[in-house]
């Protein structure tokens, strides 16, 4: 009997594949908009659960928030939520900030908490004040309108080095990409058994059959490149000019 490939049982979300939930200190998004003021940060906290560290700030009310870590962020830093000087960390809306600084943790719609360029190292650019929207390039270089209501916190996001520091160890790794509900490794299918993988088993390491699969499919045996002859031919007509 068959076993299902790796990529279905891991897409189940079974526990052996979910992220453990104790190392997360929670969901983290920009404070509530009645949240006006300066905020003291009193901590930075490492988050294996995501790829940078988290900052942990006490509002103008004395309430404890968590906020992404902003690079350069250190303890003692104060940062200004809503209105306030626009540096590091604070988080403002995008009206509020000038062009040609780094932005971070935008939000796609006014107060939605923050949604767009939250990976360690990632900034975005402000680059234009056009009335009530505001140009800003993402940083796989496209450009993107924002309302101005749109909150984003200024600087880039802390950890930008993480890539730098090499692993060593395998267990290194196993135990990083478990945090983050990912595969340590992956198995070339032609290295995998029959019982394991459509494209398994063999006297030598191949593929024996085309490895283009329809879109009817059945999930089992839906591996290989999901090329659609369709929409090659589609491209390849309208490269030509045709109808």
């Amino acid at each position: 009997m068959g076993k299902r490939i790796i990529s279905r049982r891991r897409g189940s979300g079974t526990g052996t594949y979910r992220s453990p939930s104790h190392r997360h200190p929670g969901p983290i998004y920009h404070p509530p908009p009645s949240m006006v003021g300066e905020g003291t940060v009193v901590a930075i906290v490492p988050s294996p659960g995501r790829t940078a560290p988290v900052a942990e700030v006490d509002g103008p009310g004395g309430e404890s928030v968590r906020i992404l870590a902003s690079a350069g962020l250190a303890t003692g830093d104060k940062v200004a939520f809503q209105e306030g000087r626009v540096d590091r960390g604070g988080i403002l809306p995008l009206g509020r900030i000038p062009d040609g600084t780094l932005v971070s943790n935008l939000e796609v719609k006014p107060f939605d908490g923050g949604r767009l360029v939250r990976a360690a190292g990632a900034s975005a650019l402000v680059v234009a004040h056009t009335g009530t929207e505001v140009t800003v390039q993402l940083p796989s270089g496209a450009f993107k309108q924002f309302l101005a209501t749109c909150r984003a916190q200024v600087g880039a996001v802390a950890g930008g080095g993480r890539r730098e520091r090499p692993i060593i160890k395998a267990g290194k790794k196993v135990l990083a990409t478990r945090s983050l509900a990912r595969a340590p490794f992956k198995v070339r299918g032609v290295a995998m058994n029959p019982v394991n993988h459509p494209f398994g088993g063999g006297a030598h390491q191949h593929v024996g059959r085309p490895s283009t699969v329809q879109s009817g499919t059945w999930p089992g045996a839906k591996v290989g490149r999901f090329s659609r002859a369709t929409r090659t031919k589609r491209r390849l007509k309208a490269q030509k000019g045709g109808s």
